[in-house]
């Protein structure tokens, strides 16, 4: 069992996307961000979608943390379809489900990193004992403890996105989207936060989906997917790196 005890059946769908594309207006202008694109998550699955900038990554990222809504097509979660529901079920969704770590880690600024990971709880009303409870699991898990009361321009870049690893955790999610969680890090860091990311992933079952236009990244898969004009290329499975030095 997990340290913040959440573990899901492996193997378990947790989430689909069905023939989903996306289209936007430029003026009189249509533009086809995604086309028809068929993707599938089971529980534990750790799954790097790779690609350069103007891809559509980002906009698939958004779509599956629902986010944002497809032209067509569907996007599953735990089996439900969520097309036709209401924004707050969505809302709802996303807070009970999906855990999301940002490229700019999107910490606030005046509050400590205990405070900013707390902050999910606070809004799911978990109670106080049980907040404590499972911060100070998440704070060791991440290797942070002893640093819950500073503030993010107190930490370095790697403290930063591992307080927002374990905001996104704490909520004990099914699903964990990452969006360039390495890309203002260097290498060296870079590579300790990914590495923590698959032992996270071991730990707790949950699905990561990483999202990023750095090759290096792909290493730590176990399945990549290559992302190119709107189309997802291929999904093979991948070697795992077995170090990050």
């Amino acid at each position: 069992m997990s340290p913040v005890g959440f573990c899901y059946q492996r193997g378990h769908t947790i989430l689909e996307a069905r023939q989903v594309s996306k289209e936007y207006r430029l003026g009189k202008e249509s533009v086809q961000a995604l086309s028809d694109v068929d993707f599938t998550a089971s529980q534990g699955d750790f799954v790097v979608i790779n690609g350069p900038s103007g891809s559509g990554k980002s906009t698939l990222l958004n779509l599956l943390a629902l986010i944002d809504r497809p032209t067509r097509g569907e996007v599953w979660l735990d089996g439900t379809s969520t097309g036709t529901l209401p924004e707050g079920k969505l809302a709802e969704l996303r807070k009970r489900k999906i855990g999301l770590v940002f490229q700019s880690f999107n910490l606030v600024p005046v509050l400590s990193a205990w405070e900013n990971a707390e902050y999910p709880l606070l809004l799911q009303r978990v109670s106080r004992a049980e907040r404590q409870k499972r911060l100070q699991a998440m704070f060791s898990a991440v290797g942070l403890t002893g640093l819950e009361k500073r503030r993010p321009d107190e930490l370095s870049g790697g403290q930063r996105q591992r307080v927002a690893i374990a905001r996104a955790l704490v909520s004990e999610p099914m699903l964990v989207l990452a969006d360039e969680p390495t890309a203002n890090l260097d290498s060296k860091t870079g590579a300790q936060v990914m590495t923590l990311l698959r032992q996270l992933n071991d730990e707790h079952c949950v699905v990561f989906l990483v999202v990023t236009h750095d090759p290096a990244v792909s290493d730590y898969a176990e399945r990549t997917i290559n992302i190119r004009d709107g189309k997802l290329v291929n999904g093979e499975p991948h070697v795992v790196a077995t170090s990050a030095s």
